[in-house]
């Protein structure tokens, strides 16, 4: 059983920072899995902003790219997403997503930014950009 918690979301100004963290309130297997940061604006699908292998391979989202990074520490069972130069458009609730591969008969991650691919979602956080 996976039970995603984040947070770290917040309010600032066009150009700030934020870092989201999320941890699992319960994580079952223990490791191993492919995680991602998500995003959603009211009205739109979601998207898709930043993926990490379990080895710490990356992926980014092209709104994103130069901007955030993600990571993970699994000693932790932690993943971050560090947000710089935010934008107005970066409003959204972000959602941390997570698969473990091998219940997909694999074992290794795609580095996927399509929630279809993750089956763990967090409750989400509320970053809000002003200008």
């Amino acid at each position: 059983e996976v039970q995603l918690v984040e947070s770290g979301g917040g309010s600032v100004q066009s150009g700030g920072s934020l870092r989201l963290s999320c941890a699992p309130a319960r994580l079952s297997p223990p490791g191993g899995y492919c995680m991602a940061w998500f995003r959603q604006v009211p009205g739109k699908e979601r998207e898709g902003v930043a993926a990490i292998r379990n080895d710490g391979y990356d992926h980014y989202g092209d709104p994103v790219k130069g901007r955030v990074t993600i990571s993970r520490d699994d000693a932790k069972n932690t993943l971050y997403l560090q947000m710089t130069n935010l934008k107005v458009e970066d409003t959204a609730m972000y959602y941390c997503a997570a698969e473990y591969p091998y219940y997909r008969g694999r074992d290794y991650c795609r580095l996927s930014l399509r929630e279809e691919d993750y089956a763990y979602w967090g409750q989400g956080t509320q970053v809000t950009v002003s200008s």
